[in-house]
């Protein structure tokens, strides 16, 4: 194998950390500037941010599992970072959402409500707290030197006393968690689709007797149904991680659940879908609409075949 998880991951794990900083500068720059443009841009930077992070915590955890067993490597140390990572993982992603609810404002109303861009640079230097303190701990992991009280031990850590061992230990024991995660799941992904399904098949040219913006407005219903998704299909993989990390539908359906999160960014900014002027779209926003289509259409059977195709359960 080429590429493993470990490799993908040392790859990625730079994007939450730089790509953060570069998203808090732009809007701290932004506010000194009084400068719109410049603050749409970082809101627009730290959603992708919050999109691109999905793989790179994914591919920690797969690495985790890849390498835990060796005698040079510190479980201690890689279990210290993954809870670090998750926790930087979950801020992360809410400083993208507020960003994303700054930005549906604005192209709502023209400007974002009082508090919301502020909130969202709280909120992001949070997440850079801690995904600063989860990289730093992660350069222990193959060097226990560093810090003595994190040796490599031959003998594993007990799970439990961790944050992800916790999760997994409640999803995998208890016995009502899963089955109501796996009901909501499915009706976050229904929400989620539906509402994509319907806005980019406006696009390409059905229900035209419906202005694009009043369908618009349905677009944080959808947004509300991505995050349910993304909750639960966490708990789902930081519950049994064994099952998703070397699973290729597994791989896949995150690939596509970043298509589908570009488009949620493209729908929310792009101007001139607002302009319902009557004419047809143009080539390049309904090539845009079929690949989110298509790649919704990826993540459901990906996800079906995952006890099939991934030999997950």
């Amino acid at each position: 194998m080429l590429v493993n998880p470990a490799h993908l991951h040392l790859l990625l794990n730079h994007v939450p950390t730089v790509g953060s900083v570069v998203a808090l500068g732009l809007l701290l720059l932004a506010l000194v500037r009084r400068d719109e443009a410049l603050k749409h841009a970082g809101l627009e930077v730290l959603f992708a941010i919050a999109v691109l992070t999905l793989p790179v915590y994914t591919s920690g955890v797969a690495a985790f599992m890849e390498i835990r067993n060796r005698p040079d490597i510190s479980d201690q140390a890689m279990r210290i970072h993954q809870d670090a990572a998750l926790a930087g993982f979950i801020a992360t992603e809410l400083a993208g959402f507020i960003a994303w609810v700054a930005l549906w404002q604005t192209r709502r109303r023209g400007d974002a409500a009082p508090g919301v861009v502020p909130a969202t640079i709280v909120m992001l230097a949070l997440a850079l707290a801690i995904t600063g303190r989860a990289a730093n701990v992660g350069g222990d992991i193959r060097h226990p030197e560093i810090r003595p009280d994190l040796q490599a031990s031959e003998t594993a850590a007990s799970a439990d006393q961790y944050v992800a061992g916790s999760i997994s230990h409640v999803m995998v024991n208890s016995t009502w968690v899963w089955p109501l995660s796996e009901t909501i799941h499915f009706l976050g992904l229904s929400l989620s689709f539906g509402v994509l399904l319907a806005v980019n098949l406006r696009i390409l040219g059905v229900m035209k007797q419906f202005a694009f913006s009043d369908v618009h407005r349905l677009l944080p219903w959808g947004m509300l149904g991505f995050g349910v998704n993304l909750i639960t299909g966490m708990l789902f993989f930081v519950g049994q991680p064994g099952q998703y990390a070397a699973s290729s539908p597994f791989f896949w359906k995150v690939v596509f659940l970043m298509i589908a999160g570009a488009n949620f960014l493209y729908l929310t900014v792009a101007r001139h879908l607002w302009v319902d002027s009557g004419l047809e779209s143009s080539p390049g926003d309904k090539a845009m609409a079929a690949s989110s289509i298509a790649a919704w259409l990826a993540v459901l059977y990906a996800g079906r075949m995952l006890p099939f195709i991934g030999n997950a359960f």
